[in-house]
């Protein structure tokens, strides 16, 4: 084979890999779903499917800080990725990306959020994961919900936006290509009362909630199960009971693996989750945990006809 040759194998090999650690300037890597049911499919356990990985917060990055477009945008340049992302409720009740209950960890602010109206936390700028300010400003929901229309799918955790007030913003956004954190079947309940296509990111850490959600009727092809920061005697067993009946489940690296000191801990640490069984790891280095499982990730499955390419 000629170098030439040799050569555009190559890239025809990396442009049908998933997780490619490369992108062009202003593309970016995109879940396409043309309705919930492909969202559903995609989030489907089954033994063929490639590792997933989730953006805690959109991922932490030197330059770009958390749940902003900003740091979506560059996290889909390396790899196919969904957030968890995190509203608040401003003083004005304007839901918000924000994690913490006050400013000072992540803009230029001081205080409460909630002592400021939407207004006045527009003068405010992001700082990265280093504290470095940046030119970013606090987007709103509706704003991360609607950009992810078409590129990727939104986690929305729960913090202290009534469930009431997520259900109506989702509902004006027109954009069924969501998850919704929820702590118990009543909540999840209540969810899929307003929207029976809504797709949730259920916490399941027991085999008593797990019975709970079982008991409660709520749809198994509906959720995916979020089962804790490591494994687990116990976990592990939650983990076949889902996994039987098609759900996917999700270890958080964020609290635990992403704390290791040294990225080849880390990636070691990303592996051995993915070895142990689990469909998706939730990390605040999605970049690190792409890099680390590349030779892992099938050369094609189920999930690939929902992968594509988009620019900015």
């Amino acid at each position: 084979m000629s170098t030439k040759s040799l050569f555009r194998k190559q890239l025809l090999i990396l442009a049908l890999w998933p997780f490619a650690t490369f992108a062009q300037k202003n593309e970016i890597n995109v879940l396409k779903f043309r309705d919930v049911r492909e969202l559903k499919a995609f989030f489907k356990h089954g033994e063929k499917n490639f590792p997933i990985i989730s953006g805690h917060r959109g991922g932490m990055t030197k330059g770009f800080p958390e749940n902003s477009m900003e740091t979506f945008a560059n996290t889909l340049k390396y790899m196919p990725s969904f957030f968890e992302i995190d509203p608040r409720l401003t003083k004005d009740s304007v839901a918000v990306l924000m994690h913490d209950a006050t400013l000072e960890r992540t803009t230029n602010g001081t205080g409460k959020l909630s002592d400021y109206t939407y207004a006045e936390i527009q003068k405010l700028r992001l700082k990265d994961p280093a504290g470095n300010l940046t030119d970013c400003k606090i987007p709103t929901l509706k704003e991360a919900i609607l950009w992810s229309k078409g590129k990727t799918v939104m986690n929305l955790d729960k913090k202290d936006v009534p469930l009431e007030m997520t259900a109506r913003i989702l509902k004006e956004c027109n954009n069924e290509a969501v998850m919704l954190t929820v702590h118990n079947a009543k909540q999840a309940k209540f969810y899929l009362n307003q929207n029976p296509n809504w797709m949730l990111s259920v916490h399941i850490k027991t085999k008593k909630a797990f019975d709970e959600y079982e008991k409660a009727g709520i749809p198994w092809g509906s959720v995916i199960a979020y089962i804790g920061s490591a494994y687990t005697p116990e976990n592990k067993e939650l983990m076949r009971l889902l996994q039987q009946k098609g759900v996917m489940v999700m270890i958080s690296s964020a609290p635990s693996y992403d704390k290791l000191a040294t990225a080849q801990e880390r990636a070691q640490a990303y592996l051995d989750i993915f070895k142990g069984g689990a469909d998706i790891l939730e990390s605040d280095l999605p970049v690190e945990v792409a890099q680390a499982i590349k030779n892992m990730v099938p050369e094609n499955t189920p999930q690939h006809k929902y992968l594509g390419k988009a620019k900015l």
